[in-house]
């Protein structure tokens, strides 16, 4: 029983990881391009929306498995118990709000979480930098074909 948390968290890293690569060497994006006088690529927009809920769901279920482990999760500065459906909202939550970097302060990580957090919100801010930078380079390739 012990080792099915830790057998989930390490698939849902491995999917965080390679969705993430892939969305950034653009290996498992396979977009026609047809970009003549726009640079916006709404395939490519789609792609990365998909990422964003990848991560926001998959941090949020390693918050949640870590939460079985002990509270990673404080609510206004107090310390609760939430329902099983209460932990999956509240991690999912704050899974989302860290990684678009909102940070309202209503729930805090703790321990380990606070690692995670840090690591959620760096992609967050890589994220849309890899975005901007695919475009330019689909850009480059219509323009030299």
């Amino acid at each position: 029983m012990f080792l099915i948390p830790w057998i989930i968290f390490i698939l849902i890293c491995y999917v965080l990881v390679k969705s993430i690569i892939g969305f950034i060497t653009g290996k498992q994006i396979h977009v026609k391009l047809e970009l003549r006088d726009s640079r916006f690529s709404s395939e490519l927009f789609m792609a990365l929306l998909v990422i964003y809920v990848i991560v926001i769901l998959g941090f949020g279920m390693i918050y949640f498995i870590l939460s079985f482990q002990g509270i990673i999760l404080v609510e206004y500065g107090e310390l609760r118990q939430p329902t099983l459906i209460g932990s999956v909202i509240h991690s999912i939550y704050f899974s989302g709000v860290t990684l678009l970097t909102i940070g309202y302060g209503d729930i805090s990580p703790v321990g380990i979480g606070r690692l995670l957090a840090i690591t959620e919100a760096l992609i967050g801010y890589v994220l849309p930098t890899a975005f901007v930078m695919k475009l330019f380079q689909m850009g480059e390739r219509s323009r030299d074909e």
